[in-house]
């Protein structure tokens, strides 16, 4: 019982400050794409927009296997939520692509730090035979955000002018420093040799999952950054997103239940025909604005269940100590794949079109289907060593 209460603090804090980061980096995540595009700067200058915070996100996150274990949880949470609000009041003065692309890169640092630092924290917290369930908790913090703010953002973009978002997202990361000063989790263990990103990459039994759950990603950022742009208006734009965000908040709640009974290595096929689903309705929707929002749900919802199914893969094929490298791999491949999509496929939009992009993003899942085949064997060893916890 004292453990347990022990923990219930740090956890609540922890969801607390993942709200409050997360409501400030998805308030801005499809506007300051379209802040970028205007009044003639179309599909590549917002494609540039979301890549450049994704690059700077990646940068961060490739170094937080060094940094984590000699700042521990809560300062280096707090570096995070700095870096990402503070520097977005200086939208207000942007004048020029560049000077926005500055901005977006010191912002993308902090949300590298906060995508990491949150994630692993959940894995120290929830023991193995409860962790789905925490990630899918956690999954809920992540995701009322990416619900609400996400449409939020573009509406009030819209409606009251660009200056409103982005003071709002440079104030919500910075009040997660309320909840952010209470986490206390024992800091990670350092790790040299194996635990270095790198050669984490090179581990088969974590490759194939990154590499599964980036196809994912990319086809994510696309939607993200030019669903507003292809969608008729604020308001079917606005109804897009939340239907993407309402389906992927549910779907990682309901994979982490799921994943924790049945083990989460049986969802990545069909998370993946799920979203893949979604984005040839989205391919082929036109100016539809029903079409455009059940293509959105129907890709949230395989989103959502790749979201958990894969973080879990990878926690369950790592020791404790290296909870930190799992994560950042998987957030490694969560923005990186996210900002490829945007910046490459603004080439794609310019070129042929938002249906065709939707398209070569929906193949691009199906393909990944042969990285799903080929990690069964690891999939099978790890739910045999998993299946003790889970009955604990």
């Amino acid at each position: 019982m004292p453990d347990r209460a022990q923990k219930v603090s740090p956890a609540a804090r922890l969801f607390l400050t993942a709200l409050a980061a997360f409501s400030g980096g998805f308030l801005l995540l499809s506007v300051v794409p379209l802040y970028a595009a205007r009044p003639d700067g179309g599909g590549p200058a917002a494609g540039l927009a979301t890549g450049a915070f994704m690059l700077s996100t990646v940068s961060a996150q490739l170094a937080m296997p060094w940094l984590l274990p000699r700042t521990g949880y809560r300062t280096a949470m707090a570096l995070g939520l700095i870096f990402l609000g503070l520097p977005a009041f200086l939208y207000l003065w942007t004048q020029s692509l560049a000077s926005l692309l500055a901005v977006t890169l010191v912002r993308g640092l902090g949300f590298g730090i906060v995508t990491v630092v949150g994630s692993a924290a959940v894995a120290d917290l929830f023991p193995a035979g409860r962790r789905g369930e925490g990630i899918g908790l956690y999954g809920i913090a992540v995701g009322l955000p990416a619900l609400f703010c996400l449409p939020l953002g573009v509406w009030l973009a819209g409606a009251a002018g660009f200056g409103p978002v982005f003071l709002l997202g440079a104030a919500a990361p910075l009040l997660g420093l309320l909840a952010a000063a209470g986490i206390s989790i024992r800091t990670p263990e350092a790790r040299t040799g194996n635990g270095h990103v790198l050669r984490g990459m090179g581990r088969r039994a974590l490759l194939l999952p990154t590499a599964t759950f980036t196809s994912v990603t990319i086809a994510a950022g696309v939607v993200i950054t030019f669903l507003p742009l292809a969608a008729s208006g604020t308001g079917s734009a606005a109804a897009g997103l939340f239907c993407m965000g309402a389906a992927s908040t549910a779907a990682r709640w309901w994979a982490g239940r799921f994943g924790d009974r049945h083990g989460p290595q049986r969802l990545l096929l069909p998370g993946l025909l799920v979203a893949s689903a979604g984005m040839l309705i989205l391919a082929l929707s036109g100016a539809s604005a029903t079409a455009l929002a059940g293509g959105a749900l129907l890709f949230g919802a395989g989103y959502g269940t790749m979201q958990n199914a894969t973080l879990a893969v990878m926690f369950d094929r790592v020791p404790p100590g290296e909870y930190g490298l799992a994560s950042t791999l998987w957030n490694v491949a969560f923005d990186a794949g996210t900002g490829l999509g945007a910046a490459s496929f603004g080439f794609i939009v310019e070129a042929a079109g938002f249906g065709p992009a939707f398209a070569l993003s929906a193949a691009l899942m199906i393909l990944a289907t042969g990285a799903v085949r080929l990690d069964a064997p690891h999939g099978r060893a790890a739910g045999s060593r998993r299946s003790p916890g889970r009955s604990q």
